[in-house]
């Protein structure tokens, strides 16, 4: 979800102001995506790289999460929509960790749609933690070296049990993934778009659906290959 600063730039306000405009983005995708019965929607909303930014953005940043978790839970609830995590949640002030904790309780019974958000994420960090968590129960005995493949590295990455992403969209008309699942990513059908985040709306989401419909996802095989039945 890229351009929140261009954009409030564009309009002669502050960083914070972009974030704040957002939201609309963020709700109208959400709707959208489960309306279409779209079973996971990730938003990267923050990253590791992001603590790097000016801390009063950082903190004001941290401010409009907590009350956005607040404001849009009883939405969630409504929508059948269970709220996940991933990324290096104890990082996050003590009350962003609360208000997010109470929401996944809330809405762990949400069939509809898993909304997951990355959050001090980074795809790094996760390839990491996962070779850390690896080597620690291959020292326990617990995994045996020759019985790593990538079905072993995938349980222990923070996206464990969720499925690889069909379609990312990246907003901004910026050309990379900026360390967003850099293992799930491998065969993602890439959808990028030079509007500004603030001003995704509904159907600027069904534009990028539609792409990707029109995409052949081969999967290293011959086009040949996949009309064969």
């Amino acid at each position: 979800m890229d351009g929140n600063g261009r954009w409030a730039k564009q309009k002669g306000g502050l960083r914070i102001f972009g974030h704040q405009n957002a939201i609309t983005a963020v709700r109208e995708t959400v709707e959208s995506a489960a309306e279409l019965g779209v079973k996971f929607l990730t938003l990267y909303a923050f990253s590791t790289e992001n603590w790097n930014r000016p801390k009063h953005e950082v903190m004001a940043l941290m401010q409009l999460l907590v009350h956005t978790i607040r404001q849009e839970t009883p939405t969630l609830l409504k929508n059948n929509i269970r709220l996940q995590a991933i990324g290096q949640i104890d990082s996050l002030p003590a009350s962003c960790q609360q208000e997010l904790a109470e929401a996944i309780a809330l809405t762990k019974a949400g069939a509809g749609m898993t909304l997951v958000l990355a959050l001090s994420y980074s795809g790094r960090w996760d390839l990491t933690q996962a070779a850390q968590r690896m080597a620690t129960d291959i020292a326990a005995g617990k995994l045996r070296p020759e019985a790593v493949n990538e079905q072993t590295i995938e349980q222990y990455l923070a996206t464990a049990g969720m499925p690889d992403p069909e379609l990312l969209i990246r907003t901004s008309g910026e050309q990379r993934i900026s360390n967003f699942l850099l293992w799930q990513l491998a065969y993602t059908e890439l959808y990028i778009t030079d509007l500004l985040w603030p001003d995704f709306r509904r159907e600027h989401f069904y534009d990028a659906i539609q792409a990707y419909q029109r995409r052949e996802r081969r999967f290293g095989k011959t086009s040949e290959q996949l009309t064969v039945s």
